[in-house]
Parts: structure tokens; sequence; C-alpha cells
């Protein structure tokens, strides 16, 4: 069955090559082979993202007049979303492809690196999902990022737009509000219940933006608070002063606190209660080599809390969720 369903992949993927070469070939009759969907499809690193246009129906729309602005990961950056080969791409869900694809593509053409030097800039993107830019200067280099990805490729420029190459693959998000995010996922569910009986719950339904370090339901039963009856048996009061510790009023990816950190690898944040928690720069190692990211110090903290590192930067529309392993203390 497996071999069949293969097969099938393969056919489908040469199907869809012969039908994307007639249509370029179609729509290109004006003498113009330097449109974005051209372009992309001539850049053996783009290859997942032409295959990503061409399953979407979106590689004709890119031979149009435009201006569009594509966002487009890179081969390395599909194969870290799970995204590895071609094949991924044709067997996964066609709605998703869509949502992800849609939300790479703008209608327009943005030059990031002429925005304010600030920090997640809201742009949208042609199907009116929100994307955040920083533009921001690090040493001696000057940084992008779109939802706390690095744009390592700029203004590749196309007759009918221009091609910004990023190093992640963007997700568009699916909940507008971020209390909503945390209550789809079990693997906070005691956090989120937290939010409930303290009230917070409400604060977080509002336009924010906020971010949210939401300690997973292992180190919520560390902490004492292995269940929903030990929950409702706390002072509400004493619980918000808890989880107000993980939240701050504002939206930050983890790249963020990459760019604005200085030579010490340490900085502060404020949180919603107006205390401060610590922020160390760490190097992570993987397969694809080393990257920074951070750990968190509660004052009352002994130790480094960690980051759940496949649960990091996920993008709401009035905020960005990140799961912790450890609840943040302000006293021992």
């Amino acid at each position: 069955m497996n071999n069949y369903k293969y097969i099938l992949l393969c056919l489908l993927a040469f199907s869809l090559s012969l039908y994307s070469c007639k249509k370029d070939k179609e729509q290109t009759k004006d003498g113009d082979t330097n449109k974005i969907s051209t372009v992309v499809a001539d850049n053996f690193n783009l290859s997942i993202f032409n295959t990503g246009l061409i399953r979407s129906g979106l590689k004709a729309r890119l031979l149009e007049p435009g201006p569009f602005t594509a966002i487009t990961p890179s081969d390395a950056a599909f194969a870290l979303a799970g995204f590895k080969t071609a094949a991924d791409v044709l067997g996964a869900e066609p709605a998703r492809v869509s949502a992800i694809m849609n939300y790479h593509i703008l209608d327009g053409k943005y030059e990031l690196n002429k925005l304010p030097f600030l920090f997640n800039q809201e742009i949208r993107s042609g199907n009116g999902g929100k994307l955040f830019v920083t533009h921001w200067v690090k040493g001696a280099d000057t940084v992008l990022t779109i939802n706390g990805s690095k744009v390592i490729s700029q203004n590749i420029r196309a007759s009918n737009g221009l091609i910004q190459v990023i190093d992640q693959m963007l997700e568009p998000y699916t909940h507008e509000l971020i209390i909503d995010a945390i209550a789809s996922d079990r693997n906070v569910s005691l956090f989120y219940q937290a939010l409930q009986r303290s009230g917070v719950i409400e604060t977080l339904k509002g336009k924010g933006p906020y971010t949210i370090f939401a300690p997973n339901n292992a180190a919520m039963t560390t902490f004492g608070l292995p269940s929903l009856e030990a929950i409702n048996q706390m002072d509400p009061a004493v619980l918000a002063t808890v989880v107000r510790y993980h939240i701050l009023s504002d939206r930050r990816f983890i790249y963020d606190y990459v760019l604005s950190t200085g030579s010490s690898m340490l900085t502060q944040q404020t949180m919603l209660d107006g205390n401060s928690v610590q922020i160390k720069l760490i190097d992570v190692y993987s397969p694809q080599g080393a990257t920074k990211s951070i750990s968190l110090k509660g004052t009352g903290n002994t130790t480094e809390v960690q980051l759940d590192p496949t649960k990091k930067d996920v993008l709401t529309g009035n905020g960005v969720l990140h799961t912790i392993k450890n609840v943040l203390k302000i006293t021992q």
C-alpha cells in the first residue's frame, strides 16, 4: 500500500511539473522570463517552495503583473518544518498547503530594509494574515526578521515584484486570541486552568499584544499544582501573582531576544506584574548546526528555565506563545 501511495505521489509530481512548464510557456509569451514564479523555479534552493506554488495554484498568479512580494523559505527551512522533499508537500493536506503558501505571498512590493528600525512591525499577507517584521542592528550587521525568522537573502528582484528568502517556514496562525491557543494545547491545560481560576484569562482576551511563557503540565505538577482540584483550592489572588509573572505586554519572538541582548548574553524582561525575569542567550545544537536560543530565570528560580524547542514562537492574532519546562518563581 505504501509503495502504491509513493507511485501515485511521483506521478502527481510529474504531472504537476509538466503542467507548470506548460503554464509558464503560455503566460510568458511576452518574453518576460524574470517573473517571481520563473525566478523561484530556476533556484535549486527554493524547489520545495516551487512545489508548494504548483500544488496551491499560486504559480500562475505569480506570473501576473503584480507587484507581489514572495516571502520564500529555503528548502532547509521547509525541512525544519517537516517538509523535507517535494513529495512531503504533495502528500500533505491540500488546504494546509494552500494556507501556508498564501501566508507567504504579499500584495505589493515590500523592501523590508526600508522599514523603521523597530521590532515587529505589522504587515499583511495577500490573504489577510498578519506578519511581523523587525529591522534591527546587531553588532556590525543589519538584521531583518519576519515572525522571528531571519531574512537570509533580501530584495531579490523580479519583473513583477520581490523575493525575500527566510530561514524558517512561517506557520499561519489559527487563533485570533492567545488564550484560545493555550486552551487548544493539552500540554499546557493546567496553566490554562490557572488562568481561569485567577481571572487573568479576561485580560488575555484584550487587544494585546502579549507574550506568554506557559509552563507545561509537568512543570505545573512539580510546582505543586498537579490537578484542577489543586488549582481550585488555591487563593485566586495568589494564583494571579503566579500566572502574571509568565506574561508580558508586548510581542516577542525568541530571535527578538537574540537581537536585543548585548555582549554580556544577559538581559532583563519586565513581566505583566512588574517583576523582572532574567533572559540568557544560549547555544542550541542540532543536525542543522548551532543556533541561538534563550533560557529564563525568575528571581526565585535556582536553575535556568528551558524552552520547549518544539513549541515556541506560536503566533496568534494578539500575541506569541512559548512553552517552558519549569514554572517561573518570584520567591524560592
